[in-house]
């Protein structure tokens, strides 16, 4: 099982914790994270993109000229795709990107991705974020204390209404509770700070 120590806030070590090895010292399955990321950004899709055919455009529809002995090309409308202003054909309307996933895969891409923190270094438990006051310079102070660099996720269970104030306005620092944890933002911060009490959760939740 992997060991990790437990720090507190000043970055001094309190105590250890084993957390469970097939969550956090499982093998790193990289088409498994790829899935992963392509399915949660799929979904953050707008789908919003649209454009018009050439029922939609502004034109008349009637007949420009007559069809023969103008000695110039048949048309019949200046609405057709082939003409300046015209409509579009087979262009993209509106649609939703989602698919689902399998659960297992979710599921096996979340260890994996939990894995590969704790296999680089990058992921560091916390015994508890209490914070005496909601002031960003405080949160800044905490984190650079942690040695959490430019991009790091926080992950705690319970609310924290402190620690989300503070974090709120710096860049590349998110906060989320534990059951929104996902591979894509364990994959998009370079460092993972994770509460005592939402290791233990994690351990226990991901366990088979």
């Amino acid at each position: 099982m992997p060991t990790v120590d437990i720090v507190d806030l000043n970055n001094a070590k309190v105590g250890e914790l084993e957390l469970a090895d097939e969550v956090f010292g499982a093998e790193v399955n990289e088409s498994l994270l790829y899935e992963a990321v392509r399915h949660y950004q799929a979904g953050q899709r707008a789908g919003t993109h649209k454009t018009k055919t050439r029922s939609e455009v502004a034109g008349s529809g009637k007949k420009l000229w007559k069809q023969k002995g103008t000695g110039r090309a048949r048309v019949g409308s200046v609405r057709s795709p082939i003409w300046r202003h015209g409509g579009t054909v087979h262009g993209p309307v509106p649609r939703d990107y989602s698919y689902r996933l399998p659960k297992k895969m979710l599921l096996g891409a979340l260890r994996s991705a939990l894995s590969a923190k704790v296999r680089d270094g990058e992921l560091k438990v916390v015994q508890t974020f209490e914070m005496a006051d909601p002031k960003t310079k405080n949160a800044m102070n905490v984190l650079a204390k942690l040695e959490a660099g430019r991009t790091v996720l926080l992950v705690d269970n319970t609310e924290n209404r402190n620690l989300a104030l503070g974090v709120r306005n710096l860049q590349g620092v998110t906060l989320m509770p534990t059951r929104e944890v996902n591979p894509y933002h364990l994959l998009g911060h370079k460092s993972v700070l994770l509460s005592e009490a939402a290791a233990r959760k994690l351990s226990e939740a991901l366990t088979k």
